[in-house]
């Protein structure tokens, strides 16, 4: 038996009155996964335990069996591990967002306009960040290079602090979000000085882009300590994102990673090198399991484009999830997989809610037949609501063919 896990972050969201009271998911055109969904379990899974907040690093330690509760320090560590960065104990990891602040106004008066600078390309950010490590390295604080605006800031033996994510205040006043006075606050209001005025953000404003001018810190955690998925369920697995929290969390659970040219997290991400990753994995690498993530639904939450949304739901159905499907079923290897978003985010508020996410868990070796699709309304009409989404993993791997 394989075994996929087709993960459309932030895909959920709530009905919408420009679509007729439907949601990005229901108007979609996803005959992939209405297909599967007429042959599947369906349902609504709570991902984010009681008390959590709806971050994507929880809901995605949960949907792959790791209790939050129990292991989760926080975000940045996840992150840091992904790209290499050495942690010690008493080390605080932070993100750090290259954002688009407003220009006009003091710093505490500014409006943050754009979590992620416009989707900044991992080699413009480079470029940038070099700039702020220049500027307001020490001995004590590090700064490294993630992917995309997601960067990260190591602190020497610090103290973790509740900080707030940027994609949370999208268009308001950052006063009342800031860190809580000292270094942090100090070295992000250095970093607008150094950034505003950078030559390569004039170019980016010359171009019509958003300017990266200013960092944001948040996120803050220590170092995580992951049971070993292997150890965990004796499943040999792969995990497919260009999100470096996702490849976090698979260092943290020594599970294998694969690098797709291409894959940016981005609307234009390279889905069809994703799919064929899963594949190859599967079939050809022998591996059990694959965790195959797709950003983009998310980062159209947060823009709050309905139609963008619409259009990356419908690139997850039709250039991921049929050719996984047809590969598999072409190839006679009997397999189970699992589709679902990690957490709402939904255009009206453009941030996550903690809400259950619909699910649909197929079997190709057993007979279903529903006339459902898959969408938030009829997972919730299928009366199923799973309150602990960290055991989603081993009811997946509970399918084992009929044996």
């Amino acid at each position: 038996m394989k075994y996929v896990v087709v993960l459309g972050d932030g895909m959920a969201d709530e009905p919408l009155e420009e679509l007729s009271g439907m949601t990005p998911l229901e108007k979609a055109v996803t005959p992939a996964m209405d297909a599967l969904a007429k042959q599947s379990e369906m349902g609504l899974l709570c991902t984010i335990p009681e008390g959590m907040d709806p971050g994507s690093d929880t809901a995605n330690l949960s949907v792959l069996g790791y209790n939050p509760k129990v292991y989760y320090t926080g975000r940045s560590p996840l992150e840091a591990l992904s790209i290499g960065v050495p942690l010690e104990d008493m080390d605080v990891a932070f993100r750090c967002n290259l954002v688009t602040l407003s220009e006009e106004e003091p710093y505490e008066e500014k409006t943050i306009l754009d979590h992620s600078a416009g989707e900044i390309s991992t080699e413009d950010a480079a470029i940038l960040l070099d700039a702020v490590r220049k500027g307001l390295e020490t001995e004590k604080y590090h700064f490294y290079v993630g992917t995309s605006y997601r960067h990260c800031l190591i602190e020497k033996e610090g103290k973790v602090q509740k900080l707030t994510a940027p994609h949370d205040i999208l268009g308001k006043q950052i006063g009342a979000y800031l860190p809580p006075g000292g270094e942090l606050l100090r070295m992000q209001k250095a970093s607008y000085e150094i950034l505003k005025d950078h030559p390569l953000n004039q170019k980016r404003k010359q171009r019509g882009q958003n300017p990266a001018n200013s960092c944001w810190f948040w996120g803050a955690g220590t170092k995580p300590i992951l049971t070993s998925f292997w150890e965990k369920y004796h499943k040999r697995g792969k995990m497919i994102s260009a999100v470096d929290l996702l490849k976090g969390i698979a260092v943290g659970a020594s599970m294998d990673l694969a690098l797709v040219e291409g894959a940016n997290g981005g609307l234009f991400t390279n889905y069809e090198g994703k799919a064929q990753a899963a594949v190859d994995a599967l079939l050809k690498e022998d591996y059990d399991f694959v965790y195959v993530h797709v950003e983009a639904p998310d980062e159209m939450g947060h823009q709050g484009s309905i139609e963008k949304k619409i259009k990356a739901i419908e690139f997850l159905d039709q250039r991921v999830i049929e050719y996984i499907v047809n590969c598999l079923k072409n190839s006679g290897e009997a397999f189970c997989m699992l589709i679902l978003p990690d957490h709402p985010t939904p255009i009206r508020v453009r941030t996550h809610t903690a809400n259950p996410v619909p699910y649909l868990l197929y079997d190709s070796t057993r007979e279903e037949n529903h006339t459902w699709c898959y969408n938030e309304r009829e997972a919730g009409m299928s009366g199923i609501v799973r309150t602990k989404g960290y055991e989603m993993m081993a009811e997946l791997f509970s399918h084992t063919g009929g044996q």
